[in-house]
């Protein structure tokens, strides 16, 4: 597990508390099938609540959980998401990032997106630029907004494409990082094809993994908005 978006080590935590009249970060999940309908997110909460962060966090979207991991935890229960089975990021970046951002808020978006593009033979470059138009809308709400790109998952029938866009998003997040608004790059590599239970979605292994780094990360950037300490993760 490699971070390599945090550009520069620890100037790039941007300001040191989200909104003075907000008492909890708002986090987003972003993404995908990956993001609704795996069990990663509600790991990452257990992952977030065990460093006793999550009474000063919220996961904000206009999805609620509905699947036996989301509903466990009574305290995940009551968390949002915007992962939306078959979106693209190009649909994301330009139909409905802006209306999901006005909504909720967030202070911090963490997002995998990429797949679905992917598998419909999209242009890489589309993708990344979509990337940049979906953080800027976000910088327009927000002008301290902290964004997570992670990496996407593995697609055993056409790595190639994979690979490429992979490769592709640190040099994009370096381009359209700011001081204020920092972008980090979660690269989930190495993520072995035995982590996928259908080719495309991860399996047990692959949630555990997925949320395992998630967590470190944000783990990182809470505390360094709660303390002002922005000593850059291992």
């Amino acid at each position: 597990m490699k971070f390599r978006g945090i550009l520069a080590a620890a100037y790039l935590i941007g300001t040191a508390s989200a909104q003075a009249n907000q008492t909890k970060l708002r986090i987003m999940p972003l993404g995908d099938s990956i993001t609704e309908i795996t069990c990663w997110r509600a790991k990452l909460w257990a992952d977030l609540k065990a460093n006793n962060l999550t009474d000063s966090i919220e996961f904000v979207g206009s999805q609620n959980n509905t699947q036996k991991c989301d509903t466990e935890d009574p305290d995940f229960a009551t968390q949002h998401h915007e992962g939306h089975t078959g979106y693209l990021a190009i649909d994301v970046a330009y139909d409905h990032i802006e209306t999901w951002i006005n909504d909720t808020k967030p202070d911090i978006v963490t997002f995998m997106l990429g797949t679905d593009d992917i598998a419909q033979g999209k242009r890489l470059q589309d993708v990344v630029e979509a990337y940049g138009e979906m953080v800027h809308t976000m910088r327009r709400y927000n002008q301290y907004i902290k964004v997570i790109a992670n990496t996407v998952v593995p697609l055993a029938a056409n790595m190639i494409p994979v690979k490429k866009l992979n490769d592709m998003i640190p040099d994009w997040a370096r381009e359209d990082n700011t001081t204020k608004s920092p972008i980090y790059v979660n690269d989930i590599y190495p993520f072995p094809n035995t982590f996928l239970k259908d080719g495309v979605h991860p399996n047990d292994a692959g949630e555990d993994h997925i949320a395992s780094g998630l967590g470190l990360l944000l783990t990182w950037i809470i505390n360094a908005n709660l303390t002002g300490n922005g000593t850059t993760p291992s």
